[in-house]
């Protein structure tokens, strides 16, 4: 996922008929979602206030008053029993369809205000609550979200203004809900001489385990956070409570990811399968985990589910996702929506229109990209990939009828399945024949504007939008439709010609137009996904072609490359990623049966050997195992660690060097609790996960009718550039492993995303796989 914000909602006055947030627009220092809110349940007055001015005026409602709060029509107040109520209609869309709110409130930059506030409401819901400007672009100092029900509870937040207002705004946002409510407001508050908080994560025990489990012949390690810097006795029980095995720590120093003191512990010689294990290290004990050989397969199922579920133009069938996920298509023509099936450029750009219905959602947004789906696509084809060209794995759990697909029964490994819908997504973005640009891609499609957080995809009233092709995109097209290719010839060979086709009439266009470049400053309504280096997408490319057809034009093109041979311009050691994409054809070239010589074979083989090499001493230094550098937690940092991994397991694959298993293995335990934040970064997998992440319909948080993520959906990550309002504010001199929230409005640490859930995905089958073997490479 490229850098980008994703706002969240446009704040919108209700006398105003669209108040759209530009990109970019500040939050100032709003504390979001409650993660510095201190509810009371049942308190009958608010908390004290801070020394400031009172700025609500008739904030209590004790004269039977309402004036001067106003309301949006259809939900006229009245004071009720010294309360203001409203009874709120059902049947609207967005927050801003219903608010309650006081306007002139004056506000100081850098001045602390503390709101507070108590509620009831007669069906559980979200308050969007916002201290905000009165006119567009509606930027927020404060952008809680607040949920009430039948139980009287006071709301309290801090934050400090980050511009001057003469008439600033507090509003309740509470739209949004298919049934009727009453809300129930009192004791609203708003002062200034707040004392500032300071955000602390709850990071629960400081013994820090992969909270999913061990794999019974692998290492099994974890770490300690303590003040400690003598070794400390540890101690294995089983479920039962039993001790099963002790030793002592190994004190680490201070951890430069964390910038906390802490110790290693080693239990691999334990070997009993078994579920309910904890460790202990005096008074503190771990969170629970399993040991054994069958603990993966359920994350592979449930990262590749995460496709279907973000399928557009079609329905989320309950009877495979459950009632929870069920949901109708998305942009597919029928009111609100406008549709993917006949969509226009951006800007007038051309004059034509292409028919893009299908593809995945990129992401937190309804957008669909090409430089992000390619790579996505490229690692699932991937992942079946090795089922035929590595001993060991196993091509049954990606097989017909074993995914969350609507295909199954066709014939055709489900895992195809779901990438051709994006395959043929990634083919309709092409400029057609007989245009100016034929061959070349458009590089997106999304929204004119972005849109509510949340909205379903069939309640987007977006108009959409493709913008211009680039080299980039065209890169992505031909590199993953050549892989496609030789993947399909065995199961439907009109649809491989018609990839290689497709593959080879891109890379043609992109070689005669070879520095179309993303604009980085288009990013309203999606992001720009700009990429100003493309020799690594023109390897990539060319690679995968040469694998497919053997040509000497792309095996020319492959050892010609600037990049071939040149161990960290293929696999950064930061990891490989949409704008990075060189490794995918240096894997393919390594596993892949091609018409490399015997020489050139073992060369690109040890291409992938060295860099993982410097991969297994990358995690060997860590002190949470993870192969991911101090000064490598970029936006998406889980996803640069899962690709990481992607070449060590294919490094084991080659090899069978156990070094390469076991660092994978360890990289693993880090996404899965062992790491600085205690939290399993992965929905559903642990007993203490990520599952609030930016997702437009994933949004419980925000929305108590809507689901969380979907079990096996990925969160971003640490993030140290702090670059969505949330972090700024929470988050100012976090260790760059600490810097992350698991809040939905927290784009930039907690976004999923196709292009993360693919590594995701792969590592899950590979780590499943190893229950049966070491495989080797053919």
């Amino acid at each position: 996922m490229t850098p980008r914000p994703s706002p969240a909602a446009p704040r919108r006055h209700p006398r105003a008929t669209r108040g759209r947030r530009l990109l970019g627009a500040a939050l100032g220092a709003g504390l979001i979602a409650g993660a510095l809110t201190l509810p009371q349940a049942g308190a009958a007055e608010g908390p004290a206030s801070a020394e400031g001015p009172e700025l609500i005026v008739n904030g209590d409602f004790a004269d039977g008053t309402t004036a001067p709060w106003w309301w949006t029509a259809d939900n006229p107040g009245e004071v009720v029993e010294g309360q203001l109520c409203a009874d709120i209609p059902g049947g609207t869309t967005n927050p801003w369809d219903a608010i309650i709110g006081q306007d002139d409130l004056p506000l100081t930059a850098g001045e602390s205000y503390e709101l507070s506030y108590t509620a009831t409401a007669t069906a559980t819901v979200v308050s969007r609550t916002n201290v905000q400007q009165a006119e567009e672009p509606y930027a927020a100092e404060l952008a809680a979200a607040d949920r009430i029900g039948e139980e009287a509870t006071t709301f309290t937040h801090v934050f400090t203004a980050g511009a001057d207002h003469e008439a600033a705004q507090l509003v309740f946002q509470v739209g949004g809900r298919d049934e009727a409510f009453t809300l129930c407001l009192d004791d609203i508050s708003l002062t200034g001489g707040a004392e500032p908080p300071v955000y602390e994560p709850d990071t629960g025990s400081p013994v820090r385990v992969n909270q999913v489990g061990y794999l019974t012949e692998g290492p099994k390690q974890g770490t300690l956070v303590t003040e400690s810097t003598e070794a400390l006795p540890w101690s294995l029980a089983d479920d039962s409570g039993t001790e099963v095995a002790t030793g002592t720590t190994t004190p680490l120093g201070v951890d430069p990811s964390s910038e906390e003191n802490v110790h290693a512990f080693d239990f691999g010689e334990f070997t009993t399968p078994g579920e309910g294990y904890t460790v202990t290290v005096g008074e503190e004990t771990s969170e629970p985990f399993a040991i054994g050989d069958d603990l993966y397969s359920t994350l592979r199922t449930d990262a590749l589910a995460y496709f279907y579920h973000n399928r557009s133009g079609i329905e989320i069938d309950a009877e495979l996702v459950g009632e929870e996920y069920a949901r109708p298509a998305g942009h597919v023509g029928e009111a609100p929506n406008q549709g993917d099936d006949g969509v226009t450029c951006w800007q007038d750009a051309c004059d034509y229109t292409l028919d893009a219905a299908g593809g995945w959602y990129d992401a937190g947004d309804h957008g669909k990209y090409v430089v992000n789906g390619g790579i996505s696509v490229a690692q699932l084809l991937s992942s079946y990939e090795r089922t035929l060209t590595t001993e060991g794995a196993d091509g049954e759990p990606l097989g017909d009828g074993a995914l969350a697909v609507p295909e199954q029964g066709n014939g055709v490994p489900d895992i195809l399945d779901e990438a051709r819908w994006q395959l043929e997504f990634l083919l309709s973005m092409r400029v057609p024949e007989g245009e100016e640009q034929a061959g070349l891609a458009h590089h997106k499609l999304h929204d004119a504007a972005w849109t509510a957080l949340p909205t379903l995809p069939h309640e987007d009233d977006q108009p959409r939008e493709l913008h211009p092709v680039s080299t980039a995109a065209t890169l992505n097209v031909a590199a993953s439709a050549a892989q496609g290719a030789r993947l399909f010839a065995e199961y439907d060979a009109d649809f491989a010609d018609q990839l290689l086709a497709a593959a080879e009439s891109s890379y043609a266009a992109a070689v005669a137009n070879p520095e179309l470049l993303a604009d980085p400053n288009d990013g309203v309504g999606g992001g720009a996904y700009s990429d100003a280096k493309l020799t690594d997408e023109f390897y990539w490319a060319a690679a995968e072609l040469f694998v497919t057809t053997g040509e000497d034009t792309y095996r020319e093109a492959v050892l010609g490359s600037e990049l071939h041979g040149d161990v960290e311009g293929v696999f950064p050691p930061g990891g490989f990623s949409w704008g990075e994409t060189a490794a995918l054809g240096g894997l393919s070239l390594a596993t892949v049966p091609n018409a490399l010589d015997e020489d050139e074979l073992a060369a690109a083989r040890a291409t992938v050997a060295e860099a993982a090499d410097g991969l297994v001493a990358l995690a060997g230094e860590q002190a949470y195992g993870v192969p991911l550098g101090a000064d490598s937690y970029v936006w998406g940092s889980n996803s640069q660690v899962l690709n990481n991994m992607v070449v060590l397991a294919t490094a084991h694959d080659l090899t069978g060097e156990s070094a390469y298993r076991d660092a994978v293995l360890t990289g693993l335990d880090y996404l899965l609790g062992r790491n600085p934040l205690n939290l399993s970064y992965v929905t559903g997998h642990g007993e203490r996960d990520a599952h609030n992440q930016h997702h437009r319909f994933w949004a419980n948080q925000l929305d108590p009718d809507l689901p969380n993520p979907a079990p096996g959906s990925v969160a971003g990550g640490p993030n140290s550039s702090l670059e969505d309002p949330v972090a700024e504010d929470l988050l100012q001199g976090c260790a760059p492993a600490m810097c992350y929230v698991d809040d939905i409005e927290s784009y930039s640490t907690n976004e999923i995303t196709i292009n993360w859930n693919a590594p995701l995905a792969w590592i899950a089958s590979y780590t499943d796989d190893l229950a049966g073997g070491t495989p080797t490479t053919d």
